[in-house]
């Protein structure tokens, strides 16, 4: 979100935001970065991106950041005619054999170029996907052991899905490698249509405070948590609020770390 994007045609294809680089120079003199990506859609079918991969590389080079994550989904269709749609969100993936030898090339390319601990997350899903070959747990568990990539764990995208598709959040998460997790998301979200959403919608449900408390024991190798929050809900959380969601993070981690 740091810069635009205007597509491989372009000479210059991406334009930097430079109020918000404004900001983050300066933090990034003090404070550790962690990038969080959103374009490598890696479960595209048609194409993948390896001028994107390029750019992360030179991110990487210019702050130094000690590990980088994108999403286990799909974002943009690549049609015949050449042209590329975005869906606008992270639109899960089918958790097949073919897909699995498609995405961990990908992560290779990445790892390759990006020569530090690449880490994928765990999508939101709102619909059934029927006759897969694999659950959830057991395609990540073959994705980190065929690669090396870590799993960035998104708590709430856990319980956002055993709410919606009625499991129990606490053995998907037992059947998970939690060796391989790297970082936790943790976030809260809200109702429509009587579907509850991953919309970063202010504070963390309690369900998603207990899943935190479960892993943060049972995972060696985690090194951070963050709490995710749409920017359109600060009137709600306010500095106070987002405060005391970190502490309440920090507290956990502490009695286990």
């Amino acid at each position: 979100m740091f810069w635009t994007d205007r597509g491989p045609e372009h000479g210059r294809r991406y334009v930097e935001n430079e109020s918000w680089l404004d900001v983050l120079d300066p933090l990034s003199e003090h404070c550790t970065v962690i990038a969080h990506n959103i374009g490598l859609s890696l479960g595209t079918a048609g194409s993948f991106d390896t001028g994107y991969v390029e750019q992360l590389a030179a991110w990487q080079q210019r702050y130094r950041y000690p590990w980088h994550s994108d999403h286990l989904s799909f974002v943009k269709v690549h049609t015949s005619g050449g042209e590329d749609y975005n869906a606008g969100l992270a639109l899960p993936i089918p958790y097949d054999e073919e897909v699995l030898d498609l995405v961990a090339a990908r992560i290779e390319h990445v790892q390759r170029t990006v020569p530090i601990p690449f880490i994928v997350e765990n999508n939101v899903s709102y619909v059934d996907i029927p006759g897969q070959d694999m659950t959830e747990p057991e395609f990540l568990n073959a994705l980190m052991a065929r690669t090396g990539c870590g799993l960035l764990l998104d708590v709430h995208n856990v319980y956002v899905n055993a709410r919606n598709h009625r499991f129990d959040p606490f053995e998907f998460i037992a059947e998970l490698d939690l060796a391989g997790v790297i970082e936790i998301h943790i976030a809260g979200g809200n109702e429509l249509g009587g579907m509850y959403r991953d919309s970063h919608a202010g504070p963390c449900p309690d369900a998603v405070w207990d899943l935190l408390r479960f892993v943060v024991p049972r995972a060696p190798h985690l090194r951070g948590v963050t709490f995710e929050f749409h920017d359109s809900y600060y009137p709600m959380l306010k500095h106070a609020g987002i405060a005391d969601q970190l502490s309440q993070a920090r507290e956990i981690w502490l009695a286990h770390r």
